[in-house]
């Protein structure tokens, strides 16, 4: 009874009827590697009996039919074989992890001091350094300065309407702006009169001193 082929699910098969070839890829990186192409000769002379089956038809054309059938066989046999060889050849690449069981590069992926791949045991100086990195980061969002421009929409203006648009030309306003920059309309109403009385809003008049507000 013939052995079973042991085989693992990242990988691709890229082979054709001309010969074999696939390519393994590590679980965690996702690179890869790809064995050499092992040329099929049974392919060559079956893909020469279609060329000419399909220019002379009649005799060739039935020996084509009939080189399939025998092609069909032969090369599902010698991709096995393939398939066994190239396992074989990219295995020592390879290895599985006893915690995750994924099957990792060694290369890259893979922990030797502690027996686990990067993912279950990653390298303590690399994670030290982007911690360090993260934390860094955090710290320059947490004292950044507010720029000039934006200390208008500081806390103590959040009570304050701020339009979006001009009510005037109807250009967009990318600033807590007095007047309109493109033309020139105010856009904060006054609150305060002349007298220094605060002013509701949309009053005409000071109710204190009655002068006329524009």
């Amino acid at each position: 009874m013939a052995e079973p082929i042991e085989f693992v699910s990242n990988y691709q098969d890229s082979s054709t009827n001309e010969g074999f070839q696939f390519e393994f890829y590590c679980n965690r990186c996702h690179s890869g590697l790809r064995t050499t192409f092992k040329p099929y000769a049974a392919g060559r002379i079956a893909g020469v009996l279609d060329t000419a089956s399909s220019i002379f038809g009649g005799l060739l054309s039935n020996m084509s039919r009939v080189s399939h059938r025998v092609r069909d066989a032969a090369w599902e046999k010698a991709h096995d074989a393939a398939f066994t060889e190239a396992v074989q050849e990219i295995k020592p690449h390879f290895i599985q992890c006893p915690r995750c069981s994924s099957w990792v590069c060694r290369k890259v992926c893979w922990n030797t001091n502690r027996g686990l791949c990067k993912s279950c045991a990653p390298d303590l100086g690399v994670e030290m350094s982007a911690a360090q990195a993260s934390r860094s980061v955090e710290e320059v969002w947490a004292h950044a300065a507010m720029a000039e421009e934006d200390k208008k929409l500081a806390r103590e203006n959040w009570r304050e309407t701020i339009r979006a648009s001009c009510p005037q030309c109807e250009a967009p306003l990318a600033t807590n702006a007095k007047f309109c920059p493109a033309c020139g309309t105010p856009l904060k109403a006054k609150d305060t009169c002349a007298c220094g009385a605060k002013l509701t809003p949309g009053a005409k008049f000071c109710s204190d001193c009655g002068a006329k507000q524009e």
